[in-house]
């Protein structure tokens, strides 16, 4: 005889379990996890857990999510399982995500102290509204009764083209790690800002065409190195990553891209990025296709066969030439048609602070690329060599800021960019302590990237006030303003990352 079973009783199991298994897809693949959860009297579920969590981002970028929950009470024979199918959301409203993180607490001992120390905001909250819920229990299932089954065909939201589209450029945008384009805008602005003190002229045009190359070959190289990494296995393997600062966008590992569009995306970036070289290097000089085919060569073959620049201990030193020397470098040429020195000798600090960015970077990537043979420079020194390492690019940096003043190959007001200089001696304090400590290194991967921002701009900010002088003087502060409102927006996100990592340690030592 069938026997049925009302949402009352389906409910209490619910309520009763402290977890339930997370099943999403990831591209072929399936991915699961165990997560706490709260339910209310509709059977909606929520989940809580730390933004930028990996399986919060494979659930809110996927049509549906599939929830398990299992009850034994010693007799397998009654043993109960309650299984939900619906989409997930991410709770905007506040007083609904607060009462739901509430209920969280009750049973997540990391929700819990996260909302009693007063860093909710840390936290995502996900509701996912059941299609189908279907509840079973083992000694009827196996007497040839149906499971019960309860629809909710009101929370069937076919997915219309245009969210689709929205949801691939939200994919694409991780892919691409658009926050940390800061690594071609700064070489191009210095470069440019190097170009009109130099020779007096800016051509807003050329400048643009500039940025939007520099920042095209770095979307290809990233996302042609996540490729290249995930077939290399060094990304799949990867297990201590500290996202975003390490283990790449994770694009393909979560099912957000599939490899084919990675690679196809990767060559239309290197592509845009090619063509536009080639208009400049027609209409402003041949260095340019010279410094494009350098940096597309260097870009590919980072991770890629045959030359794999990474494995072999250089792709530090051609991150450094590439997104600091030659950049800043092209950039000048743009605008002036000739070389000289001072673009060099400005792009210095840049090219150690970027190398210093991608090598702290590396250090919870450590075992990951050790297993795969990706013989970084951390790897072929270890961990507990990252410390002076670190230091003389620090060092390198800010000398070479302080010789180019007293020299007078750079601007005196180049001195302002010193006072990042605390901010790197905290990092080298982190690494010194924390050098095989992932989660710990968080704020010295902050620092790094900040300082490289910071500094870079600041540079800019002095050749252009050496070029307009103090008659321009408004100019000056509005593009001095304009970086500064960059840099608060970049360190606005990166201690939001910084913030949400630290207090996941926190609270898993509370609890």
């Amino acid at each position: 005889m069938t026997q049925t079973h009302d949402k009352s009783e389906i409910l209490a199991i619910l309520n009763e379990a402290e977890v339930t298994a997370v099943a999403t897809s990831s591209g072929k693949s399936m991915r699961n996890r165990m997560m706490h959860f709260t339910v209310d009297d509709d059977l909606n579920v929520y989940l809580a857990s730390m933004k930028g969590d990996p399986k919060m981002l494979q659930m809110t970028r996927q049509p549906s999510v599939a929830l398990l929950v299992y009850r034994n009470d010693g007799d397998v024979n009654g043993s109960r399982e309650v299984e939900i199918t619906g989409r997930p959301v991410v709770v905007r409203d506040e007083q609904q995500r607060e009462h739901a993180l509430r209920m969280c607490a009750k049973k997540s001992p990391v929700v819990k102290y996260l909302v009693e120390t007063g860093n909710a905001g840390m936290l995502d909250c996900i509701k996912v509204a059941p299609d189908t819920v279907k509840y079973r229990i083992f000694n009827e299932i196996v007497q040839g009764n149906p499971p019960t089954v309860l629809d909710f065909p009101e929370n069937r939201i076919e997915e219309s083209d245009l969210a689709a589209l929205k949801a691939k450029v939200r994919n694409w945008q991780v892919a691409v790690r658009v926050p940390f384009l800061t690594a071609s805008i700064v070489p191009v602005v210095l470069g440019t800002a190097v170009a009109g003190l130099m020779t007096g002229a800016f051509l807003w045009h050329l400048f643009l065409l500039t940025l939007v190359a520099g920042l095209f070959i770095q979307a290809g190289t990233n996302v042609i190195n996540d490729y290249f990494d995930h077939r290399n296995g060094n990304d799949d393997l990867n297990r201590e990553f500290v996202r975003p600062f390490s283990g790449g966008s994770r694009a393909i590992q979560l099912g957000l891209l599939s490899p084919l569009e990675m690679l196809g995306g990767a060559l239309l970036f290197l592509a845009i990025a090619s063509i536009i070289g080639v208009y400049l290097a027609l209409d402003r000089g041949p260095l340019i296709f010279l410094l494009g085919v350098i940096g597309l060569v260097s870009g590919v073959f980072y991770t890629g066969k045959p030359f794999n620049f990474a494995s072999r201990g250089v792709g530090e030193l051609l991150v450094g030439v590439n997104f600091g020397v030659l950049m800043t470098l092209g950039a000048y040429y743009v605008q002036a048609q000739t070389v000289s020195w001072i673009p060099v000798v400005a792009a210095i600090p840049v090219s150690l602070l970027i190398a210093a960015v991608l090598y702290v970077n590396e250090l919870p990537d450590f075992n990951a690329d050790r297993a795969v043979g990706k013989d970084t420079v951390a790897v072929r020194l270890g961990r507990a060599r990252a410390f002076p390492v670190y230091l003389l690019l620090m060092a390198g940096t800010y000398l070479s800021i302080l010789a180019g003043a007293l020299a007078g190959l750079l601007p005196m007001t180049s001195l302002l960019a010193l006072i990042t200089l605390p901010m790197c001696v905290r990092a080298a304090q982190y690494i010194r302590k924390h050098h095989s400590s992932s989660f710990d290194l968080v704020p010295a991967n902050a620092m790094t990237v900040m300082a490289h921002l910071i500094t870079g701009l600041l540079l800019a900010v002095a050749f252009t006030w050496a070029w307009l002088g103090a008659q321009q003087l408004v100019y000056v502060l509005v593009i001095a303003a304009g970086c500064a409102t960059f840099s608060l927006w970049m360190y606005r996100h990166i201690e939001r990352q910084k913030d949400i990592f630290l207090g996941l340690r926190q609270s898993m030592q509370a609890s």
